[in-house]
């Protein structure tokens, strides 16, 4: 790649592969342009693969015109190697299919939702051999089969043409027509059945909500990348961070020219800003061979508690109880109890509790607004907050978590990207100076049912009750 962008300075092309499929990327103002630019550029390509000791299939070389031209689009190239030279060019192809993306040279993507509506639609006609109303599959078993089967059929690749300010009527119709069809197979019922009904009725979302639904996604998951990722260099702003710009970035266009395009890479750009939250997917604490539990793993123990069993919560209270009598022995014992709330409200904020206790020392408790957000962000709120205070004190060499959501527990020292990955790096810093300072530090977290209101786990929840 590196011989190749040297050698073609001047050509103003770009080389990109796949595993072994490889594409030349050229644009100018005329088709007759780039078809000596690419040839130019095949012949590069082709002396650098000779020289490794490679070989070229110039019979597989396919070639695409992306224009909305409405005549000469169709222009061939001679290639100047057997078998497209002289009296039998290379003609460009109606379609282009790439890495399964059917593209056509106005960029509509009309073939590409062609293609995979129908073929969606086609595996919801052979599901029919699996049960109807009377017998086969449950109405349950028949819905998990269509949204595992089929709907990542249908919505493979809707970025391309899924996007705001983009002509979706006439795919999203097609794709309508055939979710009503799995919906009726679904509960059995007449084909004259509304759409919405048998939709609502089959448990199905509108396929136009499930598509919003993945595109804001797909909007928020970009913020999760790497500084250097390709997808980078076609934003602009502080969303292409370090990565340099491609040679379609929208950097490149005037600022009437940017106001007018509408695409996926504008769209992700525009809605990047509502995001509140901040990612770091190479965090210095996620470097493998650095995490905390790649350095510490016999230190940070996690205590579940398992629901199974007679009498399983008397059991885990009296374990409970033996484990705060051991630690109100030991000076250099810290307990900590976190836990929050979450109101049913959807104007209200979660708030979030903990207390910590010691013994010879007053109780320290806190607690907090921690926003509009789920009981498992505000779980980890609240988790990062006690450990943080705790390894702050003076001659404590072990810490005991009293939580009720064990997940979070072990969300708080995983540093790779995730929700609330912020207090997830938080914890991880503060415990790895505080396991540095002796053999004799460790953590543990320990399963608390809400149930049993027990210690110090409960005297967190009644700090917001």
């Amino acid at each position: 790649m590196k011989l190749f962008r040297k050698r073609s300075a001047g050509l103003g092309c770009t080389l990109i592969s796949y595993v072994d499929d490889g594409d030349i990327i050229v644009q100018s103002s005329e088709i007759d342009t780039n078809c000596v630019m690419l040839r130019h550029a095949y012949g590069i390509v082709f002396d650098l693969f000779t020289k490794s000791g490679l070989a070229l299939e110039h019979n597989k070389t396919e070639l695409f015109h992306f224009t909305r031209a409405r005549t000469g689009f169709n222009r061939s190239l001679d290639l100047g190697y057997e078998p497209y030279t002289g009296d039998n060019p290379l003609k460009p192809k109606t379609y282009w299919r790439y890495l399964g993306f059917y593209f056509d040279r106005k960029l509509t993507f009309q073939e590409h939702v062609r293609y995979y509506s129908t073929k969606a639609l086609t595996t919801v006609m052979a599901m029919r051999m699996l049960g109807n109303s009377t017998r086969g599959l449950s109405p349950r078993n028949k819905r998990i089969l269509y949204r595992a089967c089929v709907v990542p059929i249908a919505t493979y690749g809707h970025r391309l043409w899924y996007f705001e300010g983009a002509k979706t009527k006439g795919a999203l119709k097609t794709l309508t027509s055939m979710q009503r069809k799995a919906a009726c197979w679904i509960i059995g019922a007449f084909r004259t059945s509304p759409t919405g009904g048998v939709e609502s009725l089959a448990g199905l979302p509108p396929i136009r909500l499930h598509l919003h639904k993945l595109s804001q996604r797909a909007v928020f998951r970009t913020a999760t990348l790497s500084d250097t990722h390709p997808l980078r260099s076609l934003m602009r702003g502080e969303h292409a961070k370090t990565a340099a710009p491609a040679l379609g970035a929208s950097c490149w266009m005037s600022v009437d020219r940017q106001k007018t395009v509408r695409d996926a890479v504008t769209e992700t750009s525009s809605k990047l800003d509502n995001l509140t939250e901040t990612f770091s997917p190479c965090a210095e604490e996620n470097t493998p061979g650095e995490r905390l539990l790649d350095r510490y793993q016999k230190r940070v123990l996690f205590d579940e508690f398992d629901p199974k069993g007679e009498d399983a919560l008397s059991k885990r209270r009296s374990s409970l109880d033996n484990m705060q009598r051991q630690a109100a022995r030991d000076r250099s014992t810290v307990c900590c109890g976190t836990d929050c709330s979450v109101p049913r409200q959807t104007t209200r904020q979660a708030t979030a509790s903990f207390v910590i206790e010691r013994a010879g020392n007053d109780p320290i408790a806190s607690t907090w607004a921690a926003g509009k957000i789920t009981s498992a962000c505000a779980e980890l709120f609240v988790i990062r907050a006690a450990i943080v205070r705790a390894v702050s004190l003076d001659e404590c060499d072990h810490i005991m978590v009293f939580t009720d959501s064990m997940a979070s527990a072990r969300r708080a020292v995983d540093p790779s990207v995730h929700s609330g990955q912020a207090h997830s790096l938080a914890v991880c810093k503060a415990l790895a100076a505080w396991l540095s300072q002796g053999e004799d530090c460790y953590i543990e977290f320990i399963g608390t049912p809400s149930k049993l209101e027990w210690g110090v786990q409960h005297k967190a929840a009644a700090g917001w009750c």
